[in-house]
């Protein structure tokens, strides 16, 4: 059947980007940063073999440019596509002054993400919602287009809630993905047609990479969390138990 076989997916966090910088109005509109670009570039240069099909973004710029800089390698590259289903999780609105309160509110934040009505801070998007969201856009683009390689930038939330779902695990997985700023991650699908004939399945699905940082390999350079390194802040291990207390 046309579109059957194997799909092999290139998952992407953005870069690094500063959610503190001096001029930001409007967190979702955050840019990357030096650094982040520089972490783009390194994924640009690992991937500079790969031929994809399609290119896939949330919609968010701090996706839109990590994308462009990764497809900028590419002899070819596709027309790059926001897919608004792979946004962040919806988080809610909490008061932080610094740094380090917002990294240690945002800590646990996908500990309990299992538990009924949990969401992403309080009144934010719960997990569930985002679960839904999120698994309804890749299997649009997995069952309803028709490529054989992609390129999809997305966010750590969503890249959880990816993973949780490839390996069978769901939201009681998603805490144990770290997913580092410019990461990789890679998926093999396969795809298969439905048992009634009408369409296409997805008959497995294989975690072939996951988390690699082109800009540092072996990680001796990453020894903080992703969100510490967000944040530049540093607990002393993973994550912190608790928010500061004021």
């Amino acid at each position: 059947m046309k579109g059957a076989g194997r799909r092999r997916i290139y998952l992407m966090r953005h870069g690094h980007v500063d959610y503190f910088a001096p001029d930001l109005t409007d967190p979702r509109q955050v840019s990357l940063t030096d650094e982040g670009r520089a972490q783009a570039e390194a994924a640009r240069d690992a991937l500079k073999h790969a031929e994809f099909d399609i290119a896939v973004y949330s919609g968010l710029p701090r996706t839109k440019e990590t994308a462009e800089i990764v497809l900028s390698g590419n002899d070819a590259p596709p027309a790059l596509v926001a897919h608004e289903g792979l946004e962040e999780i919806k988080s809610g609105w909490i008061k932080a002054t610094t740094r380090e309160e917002l990294a240690a509110r945002l800590a646990y934040s996908f500990d309990d993400a299992h538990r009924p009505g949990a969401s992403f801070l309080p009144d934010g998007e719960t997990f569930e919602d985002a679960q839904t969201r999120i698994t309804a856009a890749l299997r649009e683009l997995i069952l309803e287009q028709e490529w054989r390689s992609a390129l999809i930038v997305a966010h750590e939330g969503v890249n959880r809630i990816a993973l949780g779902w490839a390996c069978g695990g769901g939201l009681s997985t998603i805490a144990a993905f770290e997913q580092d700023l410019a990461c990789i991650n890679l998926l093999d699908v396969d795809v298969t047609p439905a048992e009634n004939r009408a369409g296409l399945q997805i008959e497995r699905i294989a975690v072939k990479a996951l988390n690699v940082t082109a800009y540092d390999f072996v990680k001796k350079g990453l020894s903080r969390s992703s969100l510490e390194h967000l944040f530049d802040v540093d607990f002393g291990g993973l994550r912190p138990r608790q928010a500061p207390q004021a």
